[in-house]
């Protein structure tokens, strides 16, 4: 996502770029590309799916709450259809007031959210003045934070508070920034005060993608350009791991919550490598000398550290040493 070149020290960023970590369909990787025609009708379909969205909102806003959840959860699943992304759900969502929170990758991640939990999403500033989104997401309830303002930090988590304690739905990325989908960043904790001040349960909810250089909307990547990734990649599928929620008043404060609900996320590729007889045996018969090793909670993580940002496809990514904000 753009972001200004001289970024304030306290700003999450990651190291993905779209140059190492995007794959721009070209029908070299192990899948060919969708054709041209077919990923016109995908682009206009879900265009006109946002689109409608936008047209319908006010006519909606009357109706009774479970009925306009319910629009929004078939209105979200009908956006990301059209843009010709499968979508697997796993899990039950839990009742009641929550803070959803989830790693971030994608502009996918919203709608896939929303058609699962629906609630008001916390989002930079920016997204405000995107073409056509920015309006969609001001009509939905956003709350939009100046990110290079850390005074203005406070006042949004109160405003977090408030909607949960009133017994709605916040949903924030506490990453901060896109990562790749095979590397991530840890859950920053200022969020989660929000959920201790209202004394509500903290939903993790883990977002992949196959193949997962396909939908990542990272560094200074053009949304066009992903939005042209995204339908010209051939059976690509978004998986959305709901996991227990976490009641907010087992944790002393918010770091330690923040942690809890990022292990939460991180849980199903540690309980496959766990379960694999090679880290059984790493487990067991440990080399001599060797270090121990944290796990890595990413799609590649029985890769070296080194290939962590490679590409999914078929050639190696460029190295970069830049670092890019949400």
């Amino acid at each position: 996502m753009n972001g200004p070149t001289a970024l304030p020290p306290w700003l999450p960023t990651a190291p993905c770029t779209p140059g190492r970590c995007a794959a721009h369909p070209d029908g070299t990787g192990p899948d060919p590309a969708v054709g041209p025609l077919r990923a016109l009708a995908r682009l206009t379909a879900g265009t006109a799916a946002v689109l409608l969205g936008v047209l319908l909102a006010p006519a909606a806003a009357p109706l009774p709450p479970a009925a306009r959840l319910a629009l929004v959860r078939l209105w979200t699943r009908t956006v990301v259809r059209a843009f010709g992304v499968r979508v697997r759900y796993e899990g039950t969502p839990a009742t009641g007031p929550l803070l959803v929170v989830a790693n971030h990758v994608s502009w996918l991640d919203v709608p896939l959210l929303a058609a699962v939990l629906p609630a008001r999403t916390v989002a930079k500033a920016e997204v405000r003045r995107w073409p056509v989104l920015g309006l969609l997401a001001a009509l939905g309830g956003t709350l939009f934070i100046e990110r290079d303002r850390l005074r203005a930090l406070p006042g949004t988590v109160r405003a977090m508070a408030g909607i949960l304690a009133a017994g709605g739905r916040v949903a924030v990325f506490p990453e901060g920034s896109t990562w790749c989908g095979r590397e991530r960043g840890r859950f920053r904790p200022a969020a989660f005060q929000a959920a201790l001040d209202a004394g509500c349960a903290v939903q993790p909810v883990r977002i992949d993608y196959r193949p997962a250089d396909a939908a990542a909307y990272v560094g200074d990547d053009p949304l066009g350009t992903s939005l042209w990734r995204v339908v010209t990649t051939r059976r690509l599928t978004a998986e959305v791991r709901l996991a227990d929620p976490l009641p907010s008043g087992r944790y002393p404060d918010r770091r330690a919550l923040a942690a809890a609900a990022g292990r939460a996320v991180a849980l199903p590729d540690d309980a496959r490598r766990a379960a694999s007889p090679r880290a059984a045996a790493r487990r067991t018969v440990p080399r001599q000398g060797a270090a121990p090793q944290r796990a890595r909670a990413s799609d590649s993580a029985n890769l070296p550290p080194s290939s962590v940002h490679q590409r999914a496809r078929s050639r190696p990514a460029a190295a970069s040493s830049s670092r890019t904000p949400s």
